[in-house]
C-alpha cells in the first residue's frame, strides 16, 4: 500500500509542478502560496474585527484557539514524520521557492488555509465557496512550486479543518 501511494504521488507531483517553466504561471502560484504566510490570516482577523462585532471577536477567538491547537501539532508531525521533501527525493525537480523547514509533511500553509476556510464556513456560510476554493488554490501552490507530495494537502487539510472543529467545540 505504501509503494502505491508512493507511486501516486510521484505521479501527480510531477503533473503539477512540469509547468513551472512558465513563468507567469509560477509568479501566480508563488503569489497564492505567498497569501497562506500567514500575514493574511492576521489582516483577516483585524478586518472581520473591526467589521464585525459579535460573529468578530468569535471567529478570531476560535481562529486563536485552532492555531494554538495547529501549530504545535503540525510540528510534532513534522518531527516525527520526517518525510523529506519532493525536490529531494525526486531528481531533477525543480523547487520554486525556498521551503521554510526540512521537511513535507503535512503541509503548514494548507493546514492553515483549511483552518481559516473552515472557519469561514462556519461564521460566514456565504463565502464558503470562495474560501475552500482559496485553499485548495494554496495547497495546489505548493505542489506546483516543488516543496509538497499531494498526500502533504491531505494530511494537512484534514488537520486543519480538525483543529477548526476543536476550537469551535471548545468555544462555541
Amino acid at each position: 500500500m505504501l509503494d502505491s501511494i508512493t507511486d501516486f504521488d510521484t505521479r501527480w507531483f510531477l503533473r503539477c509542478s512540469r509547468y513551472q517553466t512558465l513563468k507567469p504561471l509560477t509568479t501566480f502560484f508563488k503569489l497564492v502560496s505567498r497569501s497562506g504566510d500567514g500575514y493574511f490570516y492576521a489582516l483577516l482577523g483585524a478586518l472581520i474585527i473591526l467589521t464585525q462585532s459579535n460573529s468578530g471577536f468569535l471567529f478570531v477567538s476560535a481562529g486563536l484557539i485552532a492555531f494554538s491547537i495547529e501549530v504545535p501539532s503540525f510540528i510534532l508531525l513534522k518531527k516525527f514524520l520526517k518525510r523529506e521533501r519532493p525536490f529531494e527525493q525526486i531528481k531533477p525537480c525543480l523547487c520554486a521557492i525556498i521551503p521554510s523547514d526540512k521537511f513535507s509533511m503535512p503541509s503548514g500553509h494548507t493546514a492553515a488555509a483549511f483552518l481559516m476556510a473552515t472557519l469561514i464556513a462556519h461564521f460566514y456560510p456565504d463565502w464558503s465557496i470562495l474560501a475552500y476554493s482559496w485553499a485548495c488554490a494554496i495547497g495546489f501552490s505548493r505542489v506546483f512550486l516543488g516543496v509538497h507530495f499531494p498526500t502533504d494537502l491531505i494530511v494537512g487539510a484534514g488537520l486543519g479543518v480538525l483543529c477548526s472543529y476543536l476550537s469551535l467545540s471548545i468555544l462555541l
